[in-house]
């Protein structure tokens, strides 16, 4: 399956390790896995958001890690999933509830 992961990038400091532990855990399990933190740094807001809809059109599941809901990016994104009905869920939930 093949999985875009969403959350908190901007003003997280940590977002690539964060991103790069939640990544593992679901190529661990046989995931094709859409990792927006390892795009390259210097595009503008807009061609990141571009690229990132793109990855939510090809994936076929959305996983929000916890912090989704204070990043305004990952905010549109699940508001873009819930309108065309985009498989999605919540990384505890695919975790049992646990982080690495």
């Amino acid at each position: 399956m093949k999985i875009y992961i969403a959350g908190k990038i901007a003003g997280d400091r940590r977002y690539r390790a964060k991103f790069r532990e939640a990544a593992k855990a679901m190529e661990a399990a046989g995931h094709v896995v859409l990792n927006p933190a390892t795009l390259l740094d210097g595009l503008t807001d807009g061609d990141y958001m571009r690229i990132c809809m793109a990855m939510v059109d090809a994936a076929d599941l959305a996983v929000f890690l916890p912090d989704y809901q204070e990043s305004r990016g990952a905010m549109v994104e699940w508001a873009y999933c819930q309108r065309i009905g985009k498989d999605c869920a919540m990384y505890l939930d695919m975790t049992g509830g646990r982080t690495r």
